[in-house]
């Protein structure tokens, strides 16, 4: 099937024309692109808008009008405007109020589960269906690795940004190959010549203001510990994306958990993939997704 320009290459000028909507519940930044009907699209941790730009890219579908955000914490959306996942869920039907759209599809990623969650839960007459992307189906068991302690008291020095960017533009592949541990998937992936740029890309972001991303990733962690959800209260179609080797958002207990509790649930199960498997199975991943958005988000 062919894509439209607006999804696969949104032009340099709309995704520099990030604005601020300024709700009653507080400031959330945004970029809109591409047209039809309203596709929230929603990061994970490390994110903000640029990251649900390249979300929307690599799995959304053409003839959409994609609204990617920062969440509270990332780049120009403050912390005050909502620190909890209600909070978060509040913010979004805020925002789609600010801008006219009686209900949308929301699409989220790892950390921007739980406020697309909760948008579900509470503002379910705006919600026209999830699709959950390696997100925590209830709260989190895994460490948080030493390094990030380290980085997040260097990310706020611009000079840091600056030359660990540099020096993962060296070597792109031996940074992809943090976040994907089989090297046969590595290599096909770093292949992939429309797949790549986008990860690539997604990898960079990280660097870019920084330390205007570590205040809502702290966040994230504290709810990723504590969030829990009545999901069998969830009256909206939902899909949820998880690799079968996620070592982050381990597969079993999550979309296990969404399988056995959420009432209309599809669950794409990536055999072999990772955190990041809508880049490395995108083949598999994208038409799964693209098929939900035509069958639930076109209403």
């Amino acid at each position: 099937m062919d894509r439209q320009p607006d999804i696969a290459n949104p032009k340099l000028s709309e995704l520099l024309n990030c604005r601020l909507a300024h709700t009653p519940l507080g400031p959330i930044e945004y970029v809109e692109f591409g047209e039809g009907p309203a596709v929230v699209v929603i990061h994970g941790a490390m994110g903000g808008y640029d990251q649900s730009v390249i979300l929307a890219q690599t799995i959304g579908a053409a003839g959409y009008r994609y609204i990617a955000i920062s969440r509270p914490g990332y780049l120009g959306t403050p912390m005050k405007s909502g620190r909890t996942p209600e909070q978060q869920g509040d913010l979004i039907a805020a925002l789609l109020d600010e801008l006219g759209i009686d209900r949308a599809g929301v699409m989220a990623v790892s950390g921007g589960g739980p406020s697309a969650i909760e948008f579900a839960l509470r503002h379910s007459s705006k919600c026209a269906g999830l699709i959950l992307v390696s997100t925590h189906a209830d709260n989190a068991e895994v460490p948080i690795p030493a390094s990030f302690k380290i980085m997040k008291l260097l990310a706020r020095l611009s000079w840091f940004a600056r030359r660990f960017r540099k020096k993962a533009e060296r070597d792109l592949r031996a940074v992809a190959g943090r976040s994907i541990q089989d090297k046969d998937i590595l290599q096909r992936t770093v292949n992939d010549a429309e797949t790549w740029p986008l990860f690539s890309t997604m990898l960079l972001s990280t660097f870019n203001q920084m330390g205007k991303r570590i205040a809502g990733t702290e966040n994230d962690i504290k709810i990723s510990r504590t969030a829990s959800y009545p999901l069998e209260e969830l009256t909206v179609p939902v899909l949820v994306v998880h690799g079968t080797a996620d070592r982050l958002v381990p597969f079993d207990k999550n979309a296990g958990t969404y399988e056995a509790r959420v009432p209309n649930v599809e669950i794409l199960a990536v055999e072999g993939g990772e955190h990041v498997s809508i880049f490395t199975h995108r083949n598999i991943v994208r038409p799964k997704v693209e098929e939900f958005i035509r069958k639930y988000f076109a209403a």
